[in-house]
């Protein structure tokens, strides 16, 4: 089963360097078929396009204005990040949020919706940072603060 979803996940991803091992397994979870993978995942080989009302969410407490200065405040620590493992940023950024205040969730929507432009993926915040990577990520990032400054 892993290798189907494996080599649907290489098809759609195609030879953009992302760890489609990770991908597949992440997916094995959350998929109902094979067909549901393109949709789920495309956002990992390009960004698409999306609206800013995606970073309002009342339950999160974020609104564009939130998570513009969240982006902005998290960036410098995303930068300085050397070890882009799932555990390891999610350990930074928690406390990250420790230290100023802000609930995990107030942290982890903006920036997912900063990496992926969808309103649901198939893996969390730091999951997604690990698969792109620190140059992409931070890459998405400021292309997040950019269009939320407009």
């Amino acid at each position: 089963y892993l290798s189907h979803t494996l080599s649907r996940v290489e098809e759609v991803l195609g030879s953009k360097g992302l760890d489609c091992k990770k991908i597949a397994l992440m997916l094995q979870k959350r998929i109902e078929t094979l067909n549901d993978i393109p949709e789920l995942i495309s956002f990992f080989g390009e960004l698409p396009e999306y609206e800013t009302g995606l970073y309002i969410h009342k339950k999160m407490k974020t609104t564009e204005e939130t998570s513009l200065n969240l982006l902005k405040e998290v960036l410098p620590l995303l930068e300085a990040q050397n070890d882009y493992s799932n555990d390891a940023l999610f350990e930074a950024l928690v406390a990250f949020g420790k230290e100023h205040g802000y609930k995990t969730g107030y942290i982890m929507w903006p920036i997912r919706t900063a990496l992926s432009g969808k309103q649901t993926t198939p893996a969390g915040a730091t999951e997604i940072l690990e698969i792109l990577g620190k140059e992409e990520s931070i890459k998405r990032i400021h292309a997040a603060i950019e269009k939320l400054e407009k």
